[in-house]
């Protein structure tokens, strides 16, 4: 007789359980519904008010995706210039070291030579790697004179690197 009358307790408890989590589930959905009739009403009236584009909910909405994006791909070109860096890095050493061991080839089986100043792929690599390094030290210091629009490395750095950094 005890079991049943203690199982008739536990059923009662989680009856009321039940029910006290079926009304707070009632009263979310009850709130979500207004909230959709609140925001329905509101597009509408924002429709009426303002012309077709310049609906300030959508603005908003617009505005906070486009900071998201704009965080997203800030660190992309972060990601980007590291890899860049990496990349001019590893091809400077292959190259100086290919360099010199064709050098050394030219020296070993009596051939002339070539020396820095006459060879022309060489020297146009090592302005460019010059140029490259020059914005990454300044750091746009002159960043009030506009940048050449062909110059991508530039618009790149200055893109990702805030001035006064």
């Amino acid at each position: 007789m005890e079991e049943t009358h203690l199982e008739h307790y536990q059923f009662r408890k989680e009856k009321q359980r039940h029910e006290a989590v079926d009304g707070l589930l009632n009263l979310f959905a009850k709130a979500n519904h207004d909230l959709t009739i609140i925001q329905n009403k509101l597009d509408r009236e924002f429709s009426q008010v303002y012309p077709q584009h310049t609906n300030p909910m959508k603005l908003v909405a617009r505005v906070k995706k486009i900071q998201e994006e704009v965080s997203s791909l800030s660190e992309q070109c972060r990601e980007l210039l590291a890899a860049k860096q990496d990349l001019i890095d590893k091809t400077k050493t292959i190259l100086v070291g290919n360099r010199s061991l064709l050098q050394r080839m030219q020296a070993s089986t009596g051939v002339p030579v070539t020396d820095d100043s006459s060879d022309l792929s060489f020297t146009n690599f090592n302005q460019i790697i010059e140029e490259w390094t020059v914005q990454v030290r300044s750091k746009i210091e002159d960043e009030k004179q506009e940048s050449s629009t062909e110059d991508i490395n530039h618009l790149l750095f200055s893109a990702i690197v805030p001035a006064g950094n």
